[in-house]
């Protein structure tokens, strides 16, 4: 990709991914639609940059659970007319992450499928790996394969919004790996999600990736190591919950069951009694 703000492509009024990043924030879906409904009030009717905001609109309505609103709001964009490759392979995506939600894995790959497919032909890297990664999240069978593919576009491009895409895709494959009790190579993943988000990731980033790491050594039996990381970030945060949590996990286990029902406490109350943030 030669220009990483506006993509390969040659379309009209192209949207800046720099200006997406700051309209989304994942955390909080009800109010990156506001934003998005915003921006779409002031932007020019037809081109390509209404017709991505709009498909982004239906990204965030759909991550609220409105999955018939979002279709409805795909199906208008692609009535509109021919889109250009970049408003297809978002199109595409779209509607392969309202399948996945609705529980139909099966339709979803299908349509990632066609999103990669028309993402690599136009040269748009960040959203050929994004739709890698959709794969390897709706295709657990080949999961390590389609991470491994994302893995290449991101070591060549040279987006660097492509490339921050590295510690997502690591931690990802952390987990797999964890959930298969493939301990050792979840570490390894760990510990280059880690690495990645460093170098291209915001602290909260970091430090997730810090616990994993860690999370992955209590699996191994390395309690002593995963300790040393867990206290060090009980000082950057105290009212971390999952912290206290594997902390409470990591003293019981090395036999300090008092220190542990402390942390133990601490993270119900702070994470609630199913063990989740509220």
């Amino acid at each position: 990709m030669t220009d990483p703000d506006a993509g390969s492509s040659n379309a009209p009024n192209r949207l800046n991914p720099a200006r997406l990043d700051e309209l989304w924030d994942f955390d909080d879906p009800d109010g990156s639609e506001q934003r998005f409904r915003t921006e779409l009030f002031d932007a020019p009717a037809g081109g390509t940059c209404r017709a991505e905001l709009e498909t982004q609109l239906a990204r965030a309505i759909g991550l609220q659970g409105r999955i018939d609103d979002a279709s409805a709001l795909l199906d208008a964009v692609e009535m509109a007319g021919d889109p250009e490759p970049v408003v297809l392979a978002r199109l595409l995506l779209e509607r392969g992450r309202l399948r996945n939600s609705a529980g139909d894995r099966a339709g979803s790959v299908e349509y990632f499928g066609a999103a990669l497919t028309v993402a690599e032909s136009a040269g748009e890297d960040f959203l050929t790996v994004d739709a890698a990664h959709m794969l390897a999240i709706a295709d657990p069978s080949w999961s390590q394969a389609w991470t491994d593919r994302a893995l290449d576009v991101v070591a060549d491009s040279t987006d660097q919004r492509t490339r921050r895409w590295a510690g997502s895709l690591h931690n990802n494959a952390g987990w797999a790996h964890h959930d298969a009790g493939r301990y050792g190579d979840a570490l390894a993943e760990f510990e280059l999600a880690l690495a990645a988000y460093s170098e291209h990731g915001t602290s909260e980033q970091v430090r997730v990736a810090q616990w994993a790491v860690a999370r992955a050594l209590r699996s191994l039996e390395r309690f002593e190591e995963a300790l040393v990381i867990q206290r060090r970030l009980l000082e950057q945060d105290p009212s971390d919950g999952y912290v206290h949590q594997e902390l409470a996990e990591l003293l019981l286990v090395t036999g300090r069951p008092e220190s542990a029902a402390e942390h133990a406490s601490r993270a119900a109350a702070l994470l609630g009694p199913d063990g989740s943030a509220g």
